[in-house]
């Protein structure tokens, strides 16, 4: 009698009675925002070295007693600043030229004399702070 109900119920057509899904709109959108921030300090130091020396005479009514117009030069040094090596070339100071009055009868004259020598030149130090901010917006529209 089991197997014959149970041949029955699978024979007979089971009516199944399913509700259909139906959303509850029928448009809409959704917005996102988002904002990011940041604040960059930098700091930059450059510095500029001079590996040689520069003389330099000019004048009126002036002679050179030496016979000569420039120093001459010492042997190379080498020299580390700030974890730069670098060589340079300094004059003999006592190979200066030394100058005279040419016209000494009373006339007037000038002199001028210029000596830069090797080394550290210059530093310059650059502080400065980047601030940014980006903002994304994203909008969804939907409908059925």
């Amino acid at each position: 009698m089991t197997r014959l109900w149970l041949l029955v119920l699978l024979i007979l057509p089971i009516r199944t009675l399913a509700v259909p899904v139906v959303p509850q709109f029928r448009t809409g959108s959704s917005t996102t925002s988002s904002t990011s921030e940041s604040i960059i300090n930098e700091t930059i130091t450059s510095h500029q070295y001079r590996t040689g020396y520069s003389y330099s005479a000019s004048g009126h009514n002036i002679k050179s007693e030496t016979g000569y117009i420039n120093p001459t030069p010492t042997t190379t040094n080498q020299q580390t600043v700030g974890g730069v090596n670098f060589n340079w070339t300094s004059p003999n100071l006592e190979a200066i030229p030394r100058w005279s009055i040419h016209n000494t009868d009373g006339a007037a004259f000038s002199l001028q004399e210029t000596l830069i020598t090797p080394g550290l030149d210059t530093t310059t130090t650059i502080t400065r702070q980047i601030n940014t901010s980006t903002t994304t917006e994203t909008t969804t529209t939907f409908g059925q």
